[in-house]
């Protein structure tokens, strides 16, 4: 497997569907998702919504605008 983030994106496309990115563009496309997951990782234990309340209901009702 590559270290690359495009170049393991379609082998993992290819792998998982047996098909290769159609054009040029799909490939930078793949090759963009290392700032992606880059950004994600430099944010991790930051989000808010990673912290309690740990169920999406109680998540949703906790950021729900409060009314005076």
């Amino acid at each position: 497997m590559s270290d690359d983030v495009g170049r393991l994106a379609e082998e993992q496309a290819k792998l998982w569907s047996g098909i290769a990115p159609p054009n040029a563009a799909a490939g930078e496309f793949a090759s963009g998702l290392a700032a992606v997951i880059a950004g994600l990782e430099r944010v991790r234990g930051d989000l808010l919504f990673e912290d309690e309340p740990s169920s999406f209901e109680a998540a949703l009702q906790e950021t729900k605008e409060r009314t005076p």
